[in-house]
């Protein structure tokens, strides 16, 4: 069987990947993830604070923060065996961000940092700023996205708006800092590991074409992938499968176990 040829080919050695998810929104795009990536990954899920499991933390806004509460795990992860990452939309803010964290700390870095559906740090979007714009400006970007549940602009008192507005408004603050950190000289600059980019084919806010400028944020070249979906495609079927096939890819690579990634 090709999965059993697959296992093979890495010696057994397995890749641990984490996968964070677009603002606004818990890892639940992520679910169908461990049935689709294939043989020898393990699909690890960070939810930011404020949501899923961890609903009731205090949400973070700004690096410190977020650096603070998840880069003790991926210091963790690093020194344990093969891992890589995928950051959809604020995720891949978020991947980057990490990545470069990782970096800094001279720790063993990913096989690679893989960012899906997301513009890089020094393209401006019409979401950077929006942050703190009132209920009937901010609508309108969020439905041109298709991100509204039918009939929440219309409807102020709503659930949607009372619970999962204000979460949205604070990963965009979130993005924001990221995205100043990133053009930081002291924070910010080219990760060291390969990059995947991954680009949806209706996708309005971050077209395949405009995703070549990552580029600008990796030590070699980039791998770009364009998929079917618009913004949201992280649940689609291709998509992991795409991530987990480069999982195996560059373990053999490498040459695991043993082999410097």
């Amino acid at each position: 069987m090709a999965s059993r040829t697959e296992a093979e080919e890495t010696g057994g050695q397995r890749v641990r990947l984490h996968c964070l998810a677009h603002a606004g929104a818990g890892v639940t795009s992520y679910r169908n993830w461990p049935a689709a990536v294939g043989p020898v990954v393990d699909v690890v899920a960070l939810p930011l604070p404020g949501r899923d499991s961890r609903r009731r933390e205090p949400r973070v806004t700004d690096r410190a923060g977020l650096l603070a509460d998840l880069l003790p795990t991926l210091l963790k992860a690093a020194e344990e065996g093969p891992y890589a990452l995928y950051g959809h939309s604020l995720g891949a803010l978020v991947a980057y961000t990490l990545t470069r964290a990782l970096d800094d700390a001279g720790v063993p870095p990913p096989l690679f940092l893989a960012v899906g559906a997301c513009l890089p740090p020094h393209t401006a979007t019409a979401l950077v700023s929006a942050a703190d714009l009132p209920d009937e400006q901010l609508l309108p970007l969020l439905g041109d996205l298709g991100s509204l549940p039918q009939g929440t602009a219309a409807s102020p008192g709503g659930l949607w708006r009372r619970t999962v507005l204000p979460v949205l408004r604070d990963d965009l603050r979130l993005a924001r800092s990221l995205r100043e950190a990133a053009l930081d000289p002291v924070t910010g600059g080219p990760v060291r590991c390969p990059v995947l980019v991954f680009g949806g084919t209706d996708d309005p806010l971050a077209a395949p074409d405009s995703l070549g400028n990552w580029q600008q944020w990796a030590s070699g070249p980039i791998v770009r992938h364009t998929v079917a979906g618009d913004h949201f495609f992280a649940g689609s079927v291709e998509l992991p499968r795409l991530v987990g096939r480069a999982c195996r890819d560059r373990v053999v690579a490498a040459g695991a176990p043993g082999g410097a990634r």
